[in-house]
This record gives structure tokens, sequence and C-alpha cells, in this order.
């Protein structure tokens, strides 16, 4: 039991940088990217393969980040440039990705048991919390400047802000690469704590970055974007511990993974709107009695009028 929750521990922290991608898309830019399901895999195949090669783990890692931020820029260059639909951008440009990632490994999966890498000599439970809080205040710091800002008005609305003079497809385009590269840098993270890359490795990680920014949200809220990121980085923690105690449930397999995911996100998507008819009942009940108050003391007073 004890092995799973630091497991989980480890592997929420290393998921963290792809949650924070995918809230950039989703959240700030309100972009529906798929291309993280093709970049994930991009940048644990480029870590992969460079390590193998003899390359150091350091410069492996920031090759895999570039990768997927070059891989997130076509995407939004399809869609700003050639108009194409957001949705279909992202399809797309994760379709090119699965043939592209084959290309880098040249097979289906490459091992790097043996190798060097970034997580070989340090302890992750140790070191990767400062990683991901100061990766963390960095995208804070960067959502507060001048560029930083016009990204989120981007999201929150993109026809204001051209009346500004600001160019949206610059900054959906940097928002997009940007997502892109934290979560391919969650990919090579990924592929150096498992030793492997694999093609398919990245089938599905939209739905578990949208489960953390979800979870993250309905349980430590997003009032700013201070606390937002922190409900990010805290909701791949939590998702990872509560996958880690389901597959522990017995008549539950390692194969139903997907299906776990799918009602962890259905929970967390129904938990907002419980919260909100629940607030809305105890408001209802509190102003039925505070009516049913005034209608006995006014019912009382008259009464008292009557024998006057």
């Amino acid at each position: 039991m004890y092995d799973s929750i630091m497991g989980a521990l480890e592997s929420g922290l290393l998921y963290a940088f792809m949650a924070l991608g995918v809230y950039i898309t989703f959240r700030i830019l309100d972009f529906p990217d798929l291309t993280v399901d093709g970049s994930f895999t991009t940048g644990g195949a480029i870590a992969a393969v460079m390590i193998t090669q003899g390359y150091s783990p350091w410069l492996a890692t920031f090759c895999a980040m570039a990768g997927g931020m070059a891989a997130g820029m076509c995407t939004g260059l399809l869609h700003t440039k050639g108009k194409i639909n957001g949705l279909l951008s992202g399809i797309l440009m994760m379709i090119a990705l699965y043939s592209i990632n084959l290309r880098i490994l040249d097979k289906p999966n490459v091992s790097i048991m043996g190798e060097d890498t970034l997580l070989s000599s340090i302890n992750p439970l140790l070191v990767m919390p400062f990683i991901v809080v100061a990766v963390k205040l960095l995208m804070d710091l960067f959502l507060r400047t001048d560029l930083g800002l016009a990204l989120r008005a981007t999201g929150d609305n993109s026809r204001m802000i051209r009346s500004f003079g600001v160019n949206t497809d610059t900054t959906t385009i940097l928002g997009i690469s940007l997502s892109n590269g934290l979560v391919a840098l969650s990919g090579a993270l990924i592929a150096q704590s498992s030793s492997f890359a694999d093609s398919t490795m990245g089938i599905g990680m939209i739905v578990i970055g949208l489960a953390s920014v979800i979870i993250g949200e309905a349980i430590f809220g997003a009032r700013n974007v201070f606390r937002a990121t922190l409900a990010v980085v805290l909701g791949s923690i939590v998702y990872r511990i509560v996958v880690a105690l389901a597959l522990r449930v017995p008549w539950l397999k390692a194969s139903d993974l997907k299906l776990i995911t799918a009602v962890i996100v259905i929970i967390a998507l129904l938990f907002p709107s419980l919260q909100r008819y629940m607030k809305q009942k105890r408001t209802a009940r509190r102003r039925s009695a505070e009516l049913a108050a005034l209608a006995l003391r006014s019912k009382k007073g008259g009464a008292a009028d009557a024998k006057a």
C-alpha cells in the first residue's frame, strides 16, 4: 500500500507538467488541443533516442521539450494561418505525430534501461517537488506579464483584445507551443522514469490531463492564476493516487485504467454541479424558513391588534 502511494505521488509530480500544459490550452486559451496525445510521445521518443545515442540527459530533455513546442506551433499555424477548426487542427497534428514518432524511434519502443538519465542519480520524491513548484511559479510570473495577460485575454475575449492592437494569432500559437512543450517535457521525464519510450505511450494523455485539471479545480478551486496552477499540480497528484487505490480493488484489472479515468473525470465534472445544487437547496430552505417566520410574526401581530 505504501509503495503504491509513493509511486503514485512520484508519477503525479512527473505528470504535473503535462497537466499544466493542458491547463494553458483548455482553460487559458479555451482551445481544444488534441495534439497532446502525440506531443507527449514525441517528448519521450526524442529523449530516449538521444540518451541511447550517448547525449546528455539534460540536452535530451531540452530537445524533447523543443520538439513538443514545434508540434504545438504547427497546430497553432494550422488553426490561425490555415483557418482550420481548432479541434480538427489538433486531430490532424496528432495523426501526423504518430508517424513522426515512429520515425524518431525507428521501432515500436526504445529501452533506456541501464542508461544515465535525469532521474537515475536523484530521488524524484525529494527533488521533483521543487522543480514542479519552480516551473509553476515561472508560469505564474509569465501569465502576469504583458504577453501573459494578452494570452489570457485571447482566451477570454479574442475580439476585444484584437481591438487593442494585439495579434491574437501570435498569442494563440505561443500558448499552444508552450502547452505542448510542457507536455513533451512530461513525456521525456516519464520515459526516463520508466526506462523506455513507446510509440503508444501518449494514448489517452489528453483525458488524464483534463482529469487532473478538473479534479484540482473541483477540490482546491481556481479563483486566481496562482491558485489555479497550484490546483492543477495537486489535481495531478490526487488523480494518480485515486488510480493507484482503484487498481488495488480486487475485481479491477490494469486493463481497466481507461475506464477508471473516465469514471473519475465524470465524477469530477458532476461534483461542481452537485455542489451548486446543494447550495441552492440550502438557500431555498433558509429563505423558506425566513418567510415562514415572517408570516408567523405577522399573524401574531395581527392577532394582538384584534384583541386591542
